[in-house]
């Protein structure tokens, strides 16, 4: 996934070890971080930074939409999307689907602060495969979330043009898409061919990108589409009571995110 660079971590303690039906999962308690979740040796989060990939991936979308009822919350087993998302009221319907199962019980039993998601009586959990799962569902959701893993293994096939045929079927009319949108400095090709993709399926498309001192490289973008909204502002006003509850996310980081290094700029700019 990344030549030449590697990423290290001090552990105390293996939480938990096991290959499920679709990857390895393991469960840190590091020295510094809190614990750790990482899925065929790449890391996913850890507790001291992982407010900042929920809140973005979450948020900047939500916010964008005048008024999301239904949405739906493709992987990110280990519930911080569910979690930030049930921050918005009108929200009637999360429908939230995952291949892995195990990954929902490993967050259960040792990640309480993002798997409390799951205890939101508005979410349906589906246990099924993103692709499939969309096929049976047109013309639904107002905002699809798709918090993958990276493009190997379960979820290589969310990075590939029929997938994203199939989110924007999935839409409503105004509908908005969020994918986790990988980074411009580590993996140029992946997210020229995600940019490229979203150009031609969406009217409006945009990247976003934040930091995550823990992935490799230090950040990760968005890579977004929608069937009408701006993407670049907030559409909604953001209640001072969630603004209260949040790390990252605000307002401003909302607009500040989509301006790009002049390298990516130049990048997109020729897709």
């Amino acid at each position: 996934m990344w030549p030449g660079i590697s990423l290290s971590l001090e552990i105390k303690d293996v939480l938990y070890s096991k290959k499920s039906k679709f990857q390895q999962i393991d469960l840190f308690q590091t020295t510094n971080h809190g614990k750790m979740l990482v899925l065929d040796g790449i890391i996913q989060l850890t507790e001291s930074d992982e407010f900042a990939y929920q809140e973005m991936l979450t948020h900047v979308p939500l916010f964008a939409h005048p008024n999301p009822e239904n949405i739906l919350v493709i992987g990110g087993g280990d519930g911080g999307v569910l979690r930030e998302a049930g921050r918005h009221d009108c929200i009637q319907t999360i429908d939230f689907c995952e291949i892995d199962e195990e990954v929902i019980q490993v967050s259960k039993q040792f990640l309480p602060d993002l798997s409390c998601g799951f205890d939101d009586p508005r979410v349906k959990v589906h246990i099924a495969d993103g692709n499939s799962y969309l096929k049976e569902h047109k013309n639904e959701y107002d905002v699809i979330i798709v918090d993958s893993s990276d493009p190997i293994g379960p979820g290589e096939a969310l990075f590939e043009r029929p997938f994203y045929k199939a989110l924007k079927a999935a839409l409503r009319k105004n509908g908005i898409i969020a994918t986790q949108g990988e980074s411009f400095f580590l993996h140029k090709e992946c997210v020229i061919n995600l940019v490229k993709i979203t150009k031609e399926l969406f009217p409006v498309q945009a990247y976003s990108y934040f930091l995550v001192p823990t992935y490799p490289g230090g950040n990760i973008g968005i890579c977004m589409g929608s069937l009408g909204p701006e993407l670049k502002k907030p559409f909604r006003a953001i209640p001072e009571n969630i603004q209260n509850q949040l790390k990252y996310y605000s307002p401003k980081i909302h607009e500040a995110s989509f301006v790009l290094p002049y390298f990516a700029q130049k990048m997109f700019e020729t897709i």
